[in-house]
């Protein structure tokens, strides 16, 4: 007896946290997806503050289950608007927002051998890798399909350095920088 369904299409699913990294990831997912002729499915991953344990043990987290996927579908729609100008992506696809862990949520999701998953890799200092796990890496480490780590955008880098220089004198609170309005003395 043959499956008279039609073969599923190639996907390129992309990991979205609304971070910098994620957005190049994303803008770069899409440009793959174009290229390949596949769908291009962007995946939010959330889990409860403090994670599932934690959850499972607060009676008030069953009834913020709802508000927590709402504010992440919300963090996806707004991603979406700052790489595609709204949720339109142009592309045949579907975006999810997925309870989970990102690297686990990413992983199971992108089930297939012909998916491709791509996420924002870099960036990271010394701290950061020490105090939270790496996504790109678990995705390399675990996925069943290829892997696209992305570098992060120059633009990250500069930014980066802004953050790093917040302690010489300029406000990053405002979005302004102090500096381009007026003088701010040199530290002693």
């Amino acid at each position: 007896m043959s499956d008279s369904r039609p073969p599923s299409a190639a996907r390129v699913l992309v990991g979205v946290s609304g971070s910098p990294g994620s957005l190049t990831a994303l803008a770069r997912a899409a440009d793959e997806a174009r290229r390949r002729g596949a769908e291009l499915w962007p995946v939010l991953a959330w889990e409860p503050p403090g994670g599932d344990l934690a959850a499972r043990r607060s009676p008030a987290a069953v009834v913020l289950v709802e508000e927590w996927t709402r504010l992440a579908g919300e963090r996806l729609v707004q991603a979406l608007g700052e790489v595609f100008g709204g949720t339109d992506t142009g592309l045949p696809g579907q975006a999810l927002v997925v309870r989970g862990t990102p690297g686990f949520a990413l992983v199971r999701t992108a089930d297939r051998d012909d998916d491709l998953l791509v996420v924002g890799a870099g960036g990271r200092g010394r701290l950061r890798r020490a105090l939270w796990p790496s996504v790109s890496r678990y995705c390399l480490a675990r996925a069943g399909c290829p892997v696209l780590a992305v570098p992060p955008s120059p633009l990250h880098a500069a930014l980066t350095a802004l953050h790093r220089r917040n302690a010489l004198g300029l406000r990053l609170d405002t979005g302004l920088l102090e500096r381009e309005f007026h003088t701010v003395p040199p530290r002693a």
